[in-house]
């Protein structure tokens, strides 16, 4: 995943936030329904369900996806690394409320605590965050949630099958982003670079379709915190990926947030497998 943050940073060089979005639910989509037409999986996107699949669809790609590409163009991609891997703390606030086996203990509210600290003392970087994109950064942070809240409502049809809803919900973000895309930014009119429709690919394909199909049957299987854990390795590879390929600049802040960050998603973690009393 720390892969992402890196494309989605060159991706934004030629497409902007809405096609990126687009592109990435598009290509993401076709080895899903390839997988499903090979397995004789029924695609459920306009059954009955239909409006499950339309509101997943646009709470869990179609606005973290676009709020990601927007704000990452402004905002280095190891930052948006760091941001994005709040999804375990914000997991498991959602979680104690929304689930019968996940609630809050002593170790899970500390690790709660030192996460979103270590995020907070990221914003005081005035050298990477000022008011020029104090904003993107905040929209990033609102994307990472938005994966949660999606999170929990897969949850509410976790009988239905894993291809089946990962299908579905790419069939309904790329028919809302369409339209979006073809009236707002144009992208027909411009010529992206090679790099940027590398970038592109790759996002729908790996992070998108492949990794969505791992993500809902990890939620259904291990539970909303627990597919939340590879959140562990995002702002890692985020951050060396950005300073190797980007030259993006690290200062101590990011240092001291990565690592507030990680100890409190290892809290979290620790407390949910009951390795501590």
């Amino acid at each position: 995943m720390g892969f992402c943050f890196f494309n989605i940073k060159i991706a934004t060089e030629s497409f902007g936030p809405i096609t990126i979005a687009f592109l990435r639910v598009f290509f993401g989509s076709i080895p899903v329904l390839i997988l499903c037409f090979y397995k004789k999986i029924t695609i459920e996107a306009f059954s009955k369900d239909w409006y499950w699949f339309m509101l997943i669809g646009l709470i869990n790609l179609v606005i973290p996806f676009f709020l990601i590409a927007y704000g990452v163009k402004s905002v280095q991609s190891n930052l948006a690394a760091i941001l994005m891997s709040t999804t375990p703390l914000s997991s498991t606030i959602l979680g104690h409320f929304y689930t019968n086996d996940e609630k809050f203990n002593f170790v899970k509210t500390i690790g709660i605590l030192i996460g979103f600290a270590g995020i907070v003392y990221l914003f005081s970087d005035n050298i990477l965050i000022d008011e020029n994109n104090f904003l993107s950064a905040i929209l990033i942070l609102l994307g990472s949630t938005c994966y949660v809240i999606g999170g929990v409502l897969t949850l509410k049809i976790s009988k239905k099958r894993n291809e089946n809803v990962t299908g579905s919900i790419l069939i309904w973000a790329t028919l809302i982003l369409l339209p979006l895309t073809c009236i707002i930014e144009l992208p027909s009119q411009k010529i992206p670079s090679l790099n940027s429709s590398v970038s592109v690919i790759y996002l729908g394909v790996v992070p998108t379709g492949i990794a969505w199909l791992l993500r809902f049957r990890i939620l259904k299987k291990n539970g909303l915190i627990f597919q939340s854990q590879v959140s562990y390795l995002i702002p890692i590879f985020g951050i060396i990926l950005g300073y190797v390929f980007l030259k993006e600049l690290i200062t101590y802040k990011v240092l001291i947030s990565l690592i507030a960050v990680v100890i409190g998603i290892y809290f979290v973690r620790k407390a949910d497998s009951k390795l501590f009393i």
